[in-house]
């Protein structure tokens, strides 16, 4: 039955916003401010209020989901908003080319080219590029259509490994000549299209009297353009515009996504009213004065704005400063556990993180520790296809008959050693033992002699040789006296999958090198031994019988996420980790990367609807060795939002009583406020806190803490072992030595 009373539901701005007409808006929605339910109010608003032809509506966003529940919402409070347009970018872009084909130069029955569809297009149009240059150059032509870009084009901003216009011309007219697109096209073509044919410029315009875009801050240059041609601003049509979206949450730069489209949006369309929604019906007060603290520093005139909690204060996020990244999931492990006490679900809790890497400590700790937990927007650590291969390698090199490990890897990064190639060498392995059933014999030594009998073909044994030379190498580099990280790191160097993977990454955005890496971390605990190797394999494997014991009964569940893939979700309690410079921000950001990150981390903090906790370690392994971090500087930031507990670096002081009891301390730090005698000057000003140590007894250090107590100078120096200890370096320096400023 419609909702005759769907107005009285809306706030003040959200009913401003849904019964607007005339000039362009811009609704700046902030986070949990209600966006969605004020576009599809205003898609029913307009058609039963405003007897608007439903057939003239078009409104997009980017994901099908969102689209589904967009329409669901509007039909349920008019019926007919089904017969609106409410899609994804790409399905309106279909729906038109599939309308306009012939002037596409498209099949009208044209199917869409996925990625390998597209390399393989690429390959046949250039047969001298590798395998790795095939992928760059999708990459790259996927970004020029984003970026409406032809061949003719100046694309040297996008790419200068090879001449990038000329394969992108080859494989543009291989692709005409098969009548079918590919993702990129189902932008760029349309708007090449509505720029080229006024006719169908005008049927369009006439057409669409109503444009909405959702998600406005995800949207590229392409989008942009095409919105651009569909509202027809240019020609000075009367179609009415509308876009929603929040410049504060615009975190998908690596896919192409422009804040500038709505920083400039008032420009670019001119007479555009703002109304911002800033009404917060997710999380409370004390959140989200976490989150203007950071996302302040970004702000940009004119689209400023202040979000209000309609659920009160609520308690204070807390900071916690931990040792390590083993404390740091513990303390998240017991946070989860003593929350059960009170009544609360596992589905409660998110953690989040900045790279799927991070998530390795955390499924260990949960495993170990029975807490049942689901992974979003990535397979398990262990089920990962990087982590798979690199396991593999580990495995045959401690069992030369595992033919899983061996199927896996002999042709893994390619060696021309296709499938029949390996039955073959599989078939010529096989011996009978005493009781006559056949087995496998040692399968590297086959190799060698197969490849030494010119039973391969010529590439194959070329393949065979790098094969068989790699893993008597790898025989020789035990050493008891380093740790099994250095065998680990030689193995994924040695056999190309670091560079395999790192191409990927490249392309495709993600973080397998960084998997990899955190494998190699995993490792530091054990031995340079095959004993090493082995109890490293086993306790992989008992995590692997754990996770398959301990799998989440229904829905309850703690979730473990990436901070890009909560966008648009939220948790009663959610814990946001690894707050060090380095790690988030990523090193070396700067300028508009360092924006984005720091809208990152208000996506973050804003996705916590009660209980928010950030957690910084002073110490993190990175690179197959333990680092000494430093505090992300959005922590700073914000500092003053949050109840700081654990050993808190330069410029923070906790509170001496906190209600995680045995996290709680009071960490005061001398930051050049605590009294210290004209003598003491010199001290201050050469034993500061980062200031890395040696000391003969504990090895390497750095002094984590600094103050002054009962008239004398104390530094305390976390040790790599994981000791600290307290000193007086105006007695003590000699049993110190400074290594690094």
């Amino acid at each position: 039955m419609p909702d005759n009373n769907y107005l009285d539901k809306l706030n003040e701005q959200q009913r401003a916003a849904v019964v607007h007409e005339g000039s362009p808006l811009l609704i700046l929605a902030g986070a949990g401010s209600g966006k969605t339910r004020v576009i599809t109010t205003k898609i029913a608003y307009l058609i039963r209020e405003k007897n608007v032809d439903p057939w003239s509506i078009l409104s997009v966003t980017f994901t099908k989901k969102a689209a589904n529940e967009m329409r669901e919402r509007a039909v349920a409070i008019d019926e007919r908003a089904a017969e609106a347009q409410i899609r994804t970018f790409h399905s309106f872009g279909s729906w038109f080319l599939r309308k306009y084909s012939e002037h596409a130069g498209l099949e009208p029955s044209f199917t869409v080219y996925d990625d390998d569809d597209v390399a393989t297009l690429i390959k046949k149009a250039e047969p001298s590029l590798s395998a790795k240059e095939v992928r760059t150059a999708a990459h790259q032509i996927s970004l020029c259509k984003d970026y409406c870009l032809t061949p003719e084009d100046d694309l040297s901003a996008i790419g200068s490994e090879f001449d990038l216009n000329d394969i992108y011309s080859k494989y543009q007219k291989r692709l005409r000549a098969t009548g079918n697109a590919d993702f990129g096209d189902l932008i760029m073509l349309p708007v090449q299209i509505l720029e080229a044919y006024s006719d169908i410029a005008d049927y369009i315009h006439n057409r669409f009297k109503v444009i909405m875009v959702d998600e406005y801050q995800d949207s590229n240059i392409a989008q942009y353009r095409l919105l651009q041609c569909l509202s027809g601003v240019k020609q000075g049509s009367d179609t009415y515009v509308c876009v929603v979206g929040d410049d504060d949450q615009s975190i998908y730069k690596f896919r192409g996504a422009e804040v500038e489209n709505i920083l400039t949006f008032p420009e670019k369309f001119p007479g555009t009213e703002i109304i911002k929604l800033e009404r917060n019906y997710r999380s409370t007060a004390n959140i989200l004065s976490a989150a203007e603290l950071v996302v302040k520093k970004n702000h940009h005139a004119g689209l400023e704005k202040t979000l209000v909690a309609d659920r009160g204060d609520g308690g204070k996020p807390v900071l916690a400063f931990l040792p390590d990244q083993n404390a740091e999931a513990t303390f998240t492990t017991d946070l989860i556990k003593k929350s059960l006490e009170g009544g609360a679900k596992y589905s409660d809790w998110a953690v989040l993180y900045r790279t799927n890497a991070q998530s390795l400590n955390f499924e260990k700790e949960f495993l170990h520790r029975k807490i049942p937990y689901v992974v979003v927007g990535s397979l398990k650590f262990y089920e990962r296809e990087e982590i798979k291969d690199a396991l593999a390698y580990l495995s045959f090199t401690a069992n030369h008959k595992d033919e899983i490990s061996f199927r896996r890897i002999i042709n893994k990064p390619a060696r021309g050693i296709g499938e029949k190639t390996q039955d073959k060498l599989m078939e010529s392995a096989v011996v009978l033992n005493e009781e006559g059933t056949p087995v496998y014999s040692d399968l590297l030594e086959n190799v060698k002699k197969q490849q030494q009998a010119g039973g391969l073909s010529k590439k194959a044994g070329e393949g065979a040789e790098k094969f068989v030379k790699l893993f008597d190498t790898l025989a020789n580099c035990f050493d008891e006296n380093k740790a099994l990280s250095d065998f680990v790191e030689r193995i994924i160097r040695d056999s190309a999958l670091d560079e395999y993977h790192k191409a990927g990454d490249e392309i495709e955005g993600t973080t397998r090198v960084q998997n990899l890496q955190e494998l190699v971390n995993t490792a530091v605990p054990y031995k340079c031994t095959m004993e090493g190797l082995l109890q490293f394999l086993d306790a992989i494997n008992l995590d692997r019988t754990l996770d398959a014991e301990n799998q989440a009964v229904g829905d309850d569940a703690v979730t473990l996420i990436t901070l890009h893939n909560t966008k648009g979700l939220e948790y009663n309690r959610v814990i946001i980790t690894g707050l060090e410079e380095g790690v988030f921000p990523r090193m070396d950001k700067t300028g508009a990367e360092l924006e984005e990150e720091r809208r990152l981390f208000y996506v973050g903090i804003t996705r916590a609807r009660d209980e928010l906790y950030v957690t910084s370690t002073a110490k993190r392994c990175l690179y197959g060795r333990w680092d000494f971090m430093r505090p992300s500087p959005f922590i700073k930031e914000a500092a003053e939002a949050f109840t700081v507990i654990g050993q808190a670096p330069f410029g923070f002081s906790t509170r001496k009583t906190s209600p995680y009891g045995q996290f709680g301390r009071d960490a005061s730090v001398f930051g050049g406020n605590a009294s210290a005698s004209a003598g003491d000057e010199s001290l201050v000003k050469k034993w500061k806190k980062g200031t890395h140590v040696y000391h003969d007894d504990y090895g390497e250090g750095a002094i984590v803490a600094a103050y002054s107590n009962s008239g004398e100078y104390v530094i305390e120096v976390q040790f790599a072992t994981g000791t600290k200890k307290k000193f007086l370096p105006k007695y003590q320096s000699k049993s110190l030595e400074i290594i690094k400023e």
